[in-house]
């Protein structure tokens, strides 16, 4: 452009000690424009060939995840380099020509409102690095720290701009947001609360001023063609939604106008409860009328529900993520009691396998007792594995569990839960897992303890789905997209048990084994075939993920092992309060962000 550009490359923070004379000749390598709201800047797998900074506004970084959903990773703010990473690998010369080899960016970058950008080409950033080579440091340091943050919750890429929209004229939003003002504000964090009055009509400048000041910025509109209803979802990083569950959501919920969180499913329902409501609509209708990625649940001005969403709003919320293990599952009872003993509020639940049935109960509300009657009545008390029959698709019929799943959970469905819940299946139609956060609780659940060749697979939506250990036994990453807290992660997996050789010599046939071992001890098959189907589970992944790391000692309890009950149970405890013994979670969910190490034998507890 004609213009100089140098000015604007002065007030970038990582450039300001660059020479002037560098800077008006990177100027004619560099080029300004605007990027509005919604729109992409690149996408994953484009060449890189330029760096971009941004002058004002914000993007949002996203990946695609393995069964095709949009991923978010973080904000990138005024200020802040973009496109980094794949500029410095694209100057190294792989193949030898003497030439860089351009490199393809590893994400898609779209803004999240309306923003100004800066491009300069890898020529013109050249110029600077040579003027001023202590730029490359700066650099190198940006990388690295987002590196290191990975999915990680930190300051980068929490959202900060919440818009709240009222659904009914008789919805008390500013009630609402100054109740989740003064929760916030026990974090020692600024909240500030707008409303049409004071934000319409302002320039971008208010709205980045009011980011720069503040921890969380709440703005408060209605649903309507109106032109602060427009500003306030353009300006939001993630806007909720809320709605009665006593009324049936319109379809669209919501006008049509270019709103990137919308785009981009940054959305939520926050469903609010009178306690004499009439029921109207289903949870589901107002996901699917809104496109809302997470639904909440708030029953009349309940404290508890109010002080999760501002965890949630504030980045202090807490996800328990539970592994699956079979019968060595039981742990998780130990360690929820554990939690719950603490005092740690539980605001996400997940798991896969046997440990999505465990995080199911949480999610359900039921207290401890209430979960060690029903896992004993449906697991321990009776095989539930039981119903032998001449294989065909599996060992089992799986009669036997589809009637204690459906006798303990019935048809709730996932969105009706109390906290935010997900189950993970394997799906063999296309060599993906499959996340359920939506649809009846059981079928999610029947999916993701079907062992393949063990019980008959869950065939849904022309998918054949199977037991979520084959794939991802330890979701770490879907509890990170979930939310933006804690991740508190018990793994009770193990490298896949090996199996007795002489089993397998000269065996029996079917009616000889049961003739001799009766119908309560499983045939050597169902060793195999759970060999067979947890060979490539590495006990290591997704650990990395979680910020605190449960792993209790159950050396002698194997996955078939439905009878070790209390002993799994009494493992899961012992480690969950010892790792909680440091009481950094509480100052984390209720008011200090200080952080501690522990280290205990059989736990791992990282950084908070």
């Amino acid at each position: 452009m004609s213009l100089d550009i140098a000015p604007t490359l002065k007030s970038i923070p990582f450039l300001g000690d660059v020479p002037k004379r560098a800077l008006k000749a990177a100027g004619r390598e560099a080029k300004w424009f605007a990027l509005p709201a919604g729109w992409e800047l690149f996408k994953a797998g484009d060449i890189s060939e330029s760096i971009y900074f941004v002058l004002s506004g914000s993007l949002g970084a996203f990946r695609t995840m393995p069964d095709g959903r949009s991923d978010f990773l973080g904000h990138i703010r005024a200020g802040e380099p973009v496109g980094e990473m794949a500029l410095f690998e694209g100057a190294v010369d792989f193949n030898g020509d003497g030439l860089p080899d351009n490199a393809p960016h590893t994400s898609s970058v779209y803004a999240l409102r309306d923003s100004e950008i800066l491009e300069i080409s890898r020529k013109g950033f050249d110029r600077i690095t040579k003027a001023d080579p202590d730029i490359l440091t700066s650099m190198i340091q940006v990388m690295l720290a987002r590196l290191r943050e990975g999915r990680k919750p930190n300051k980068r890429n929490a959202p900060k701009v919440f818009a709240l929209v009222a659904t009914s004229p008789t919805i008390d939003l500013m009630l609402r947001a100054e109740a989740l003002q003064m929760a916030i504000a026990r974090f020692d964090m600024k909240c500030r609360i707008i409303d049409e009055a004071e934000g319409r009509d302002k320039p971008t400048g208010f709205f980045d001023e009011l980011e720069a000041n503040n921890d969380i910025v709440i703005l408060v509109t209605s649903v309507g063609d109106s032109s602060w209803f427009r500003l306030s979802t353009r300006q939001a990083d993630r806007v909720w939604v809320f709605g009665r569950a006593d009324a049936r959501p319109s379809k669209p919920l919501m006008p049509s106008h270019d709103s990137p969180a919308r785009a981009l499913q940054l959305v939520d329902i926050i469903l609010l409860h009178h306690s004499s409501e009439r029921q109207a609509s289903h949870p589901s209708d107002w996901l699917e009328a809104s496109g809302a990625a997470r639904l909440f649940h708030w029953k009349g001005l309940n404290t508890e529900h109010c002080e999760r969403l501002a965890r949630v709003m504030a980045g202090r919320s807490t996800g328990i993520l539970l592994s699956g293990g079979g019968a060595r599952a039981y742990a998780h009872i130990g360690v929820i009691r554990a939690i719950r003993e603490a005092g740690i509020p539980i605001d996400f639940a997940g798991g896969a396998s046997m440990g999505a049935v465990v995080a199911a109960c949480v999610a359900m509300g039921w207290d401890d007792e209430e979960i060690d009657r029903r896992i004993r009545k449906a697991f321990v008390e009776t095989n539930p594995l039981g119903d032998y029959n001449l294989p065909v698709i599996s060992m089992v019929r799986g009669k036997r569990v589809n009637r204690r799943l459906e006798e303990h959970f019935g048809d709730v469905d996932i969105n009706e839960l109390q906290i935010p819940f997900f189950a993970v299946s394997t799906n063999l139609t296309d060599g993906t897992y499959r996340v359920h956060r939506k649809g009846q609780l059981r079928t999610a659940l029947r999916a993701t303890i079907s062992l393949p060749g063990i019980l008959p697979p869950v065939v849904h939506d022309g998918e054949v789905l199977v037991d979520g250990a084959v794939l991802n036994n330890f979701p770490t990453d879907v509890m990170r997209e979930l939310h933006r807290g804690m991740v508190i992660g018990a793994d009770v997996s193990r490298a896949p048990e090996g199996l007795k050789a002489e089993d397998f010599v000269n065996p029996p046939n079917f009616f000889q084994w049961v003739w001799r071992h009766g119908f309560s001890s499983a045939p050597p098959i169902a060793g195999l075939l759970m060999r067979s189907a947890t060979l490539n589970i590495n006990p290591n992944a997704g650990r990395e993920l979680a910020d605190m790391l449960i792993v209790p000692e159950l050396r002698d309890i194997e996955l078939r092992d439905w009878t070790a009950y209390d002993e799994a149970v009494e493992a899961g405890y012992e480690a969950a309060r010892k790792a909680l013994a440091g009481g950094s979670l509480n100052e984390f969910c209720f008011g200090s962000a200080s952080g501690a190490n522990h280290s205990h034998r059989g736990v791992e507890l990282k950084q908070v």
